[in-house]
């Protein structure tokens, strides 16, 4: 499997990624966002974490300007697979490939720990490998991680099963750190193809860290 993670200036989670990736057995490549293409032989794509173009004017708000967004956009409405992780989630609402918007936190702090989530909606490629109500814990590190979207929007991500991940305790039960609309970590789109979420799966890929709880996360997408 061949996975294409994006390098935007301010990009800091794509070795991480990358590593994550590897140690599942993927083939990886860092793709610099001046390309003005992606490789023909893809078969996921991700927009990697951290702070690109320095979240100057607004997270991912110049990033989705880059030429490699033109390619990512083309890629993602033939059908190809898209994951966000953090200001990759960020870099996805502002190109349109996902609804909603990413604010600051509720608190206006950065937050960085760990934090648990509930699969709400595993009828897709990414969290097949997971059960519904099954509470993960994976490590959360945002500032501008509070997911909005509004009343109409909100009604057509449940109509649609567009909701797959949230904000939870050990026990399943709902606990928000940063204000999120109905305590959202992770959407999809409409087609289940493209999928966004702020915590970071692929820093809970070893229990020596903390969790290995990105395994099972990310392995759906190899053996799709």
């Amino acid at each position: 499997m061949k996975v294409i993670i994006l390098q935007f200036p301010g990009t800091n989670c794509e070795y991480d990624t990358k590593h994550a990736f590897e140690s599942l057995g993927a083939d990886t490549e860092i793709l610099w966002h001046k390309s003005e293409t992606v490789p023909n032989d893809t078969d996921l794509l991700v927009v990697a974490g951290g702070f690109s173009y320095g979240d100057y004017l607004r997270s991912g708000a110049i990033a989705k300007f880059s030429p490699v967004m033109r390619a990512v956009t083309k890629y993602a409405n033939n059908g190809g697979k898209v994951l966000g992780i953090c200001n990759g989630f960020q870099v996805l609402t502002e190109a349109g490939l996902l609804p909603g918007a990413l604010k600051r936190n509720e608190s206006l702090h950065f937050l960085s720990k760990h934090h648990h989530l509930k699969i709400i909606n595993n009828d897709n490629v990414f969290l097949e490998k997971l059960d519904n109500n099954d509470v993960v814990n994976v490590p959360i590190a945002h500032h501008d991680g509070n997911y909005y979207i509004d009343a109409d929007g909100l009604k057509e991500l449940y109509e649609n099963n567009q909701i797959i991940l949230k904000y939870c305790d050990k026990d399943g039960n709902e606990k928000n750190p940063n204000g999120s609309v109905d305590s959202i970590a992770g959407i999809c789109n409409k087609e289940r193809n493209v999928f966004g979420l702020m915590p970071h799966p692929e820093r809970a890929m070893e229990k020596l860290l903390g969790s290995d709880d990105g395994i099972k996360m990310l392995q759906g997408f190899l053996e799709a």
